[in-house]
């Protein structure tokens, strides 16, 4: 068994000839905004140099991002954790699925690999995920993993013109229960 694959996908490093699927998906603005952010466009130089930095690119403590693909090998999204406090047990984590497999319970599973390996190999006690208030798929996806929703950052990011809050959800590791059934 491979703790870095579920039914639908598998977590990997990312390797420079995903650069191409990374380039496609910054096309998708809308997407890309409710990710993080709209970037200014980015060469396909540009983008294969990025892809080499990360396939190259030290582990820093536990910050990560790896690629998300199907179990056939097609790259699908990103999920990465950042914030890690390994000290007080904490992390965040954000996951950005390419349009074209959106609501493939996709981004559920890749969470649920990347939550199942901070809570049970690196004792981590407790998640956080930021969202922006117009992204009601993202918020959908965190409670259905069990978050909690913990608080409002009132009028934190400027998008389409104006200000929206972004929502702080938590799980804790005692709250977690994969819906794979696997410990």
């Amino acid at each position: 068994m491979n703790d870095w694959e579920g039914r639908k996908v598998r977590l990997r490093a990312i390797v420079p000839e995903d650069w191409a699927g990374f380039h496609a998906n910054d096309q998708d603005t809308e997407g890309a905004r409710s990710a993080d952010a709209v970037y200014f466009p980015r060469s396909e130089a540009g983008t294969k140099a990025w892809a080499e930095q990360q396939a190259f690119l030290a582990q820093n403590g536990d910050n990560i991002r790896l690629a998300i693909e199907t179990l056939d090998g097609e790259l699908v999204g990103s999920i990465g954790s950042h914030a890690c406090d390994a000290r007080n047990g904490t992390f965040k984590y954000g996951v950005a699925v390419f349009r074209p497999h959106w609501r493939k319970g996709y981004a559920a599973e890749a969470a649920t690999l990347l939550l199942r390996h901070f809570f049970h190999e690196l004792r981590y006690e407790k998640a956080t995920a930021h969202v922006y208030a117009f992204n009601e798929s993202s918020a959908k996806l965190q409670e259905k993993l069990g978050f909690r929703l913990e608080g409002t950052l009132r009028s934190m990011i400027f998008a389409q013109g104006r200000r929206h809050d972004e929502y702080v959800y938590g799980l804790l590791k005692d709250e977690f229960q994969p819906p794979d059934g696997r410990s």
